[in-house]
């Protein structure tokens, strides 16, 4: 039986929002202005950041459907297999790190972040707006997370595949996950 019962067994992330859609499209346009608008950091940069977040919260619907659309926009793909335990290992550009540290620290012990933190990332060339960018990646990403993981959705072989596919078709779309919406259905809020 699903956690909520007016849901599907085994819901699709979409499932949920079609059953909860009061602001949903709001979320949605939130990912597409953080994940594709204007920023120092790439699409596939931030979706390597949504990825690693997931990974660091043990989301495995996230944690796959963003490693997947960081592939798409050029991530290599042996790097997801060993990128929670170790960015460095997994072969991470040496630049991302100090962001994939601070990230990391903000999702595990936000308390605990100092100014040697920001200015690791700072020394590596990146910009204020950079760091902001990251830091709004890793907070919504640690909030999509607890819905995922709090309405029950867990990924299946079929789920990721669609997902990957549609994600491949929307490449380029400044609105893909407004279009991930319309396209699953989700009634406009």
């Amino acid at each position: 039986m699903p956690r909520f019962p007016s849901l599907p067994d085994n819901p699709h992330l979409s499932d949920v929002f079609r059953r909860f859609p009061a602001g949903m499209w709001q979320l949605c346009d939130l990912h597409d202005v953080k994940l594709r608008g204007d920023s120092p950091l790439s699409v596939a940069e931030r979706e390597l950041i949504a990825a690693y977040v997931s990974g660091l919260n043990a989301c495995r619907f996230c944690f796959g459907a963003h490693s997947s659309i960081a592939e798409i926009h050029g991530m290599d793909p042996g790097l997801f297999e060993k990128l929670v335990e170790s960015p460095t290992e997994a072969g991470v550009d040496r630049k991302l790190l100090p962001i994939l540290a601070y990230v990391k620290k903000l999702t595990e012990s936000p308390s605990k972040l100092v100014d040697r933190d920001a200015e690791a990332v700072f020394a590596e060339g990146w910009s204020e707006q950079a760091l902001f960018d990251a830091v709004v990646v890793c907070a919504l990403f640690n909030f999509m997370n607890r819905i995922v993981e709090g309405c029950g959705v867990v990924p299946t072989a079929a789920m990721t595949g669609q997902l990957r596919a549609m994600m491949e078709q929307m490449k380029g779309d400044p609105d893909t996950y407004k279009s991930f919406a319309r396209m699953s259905g989700v009634p406009a809020s």
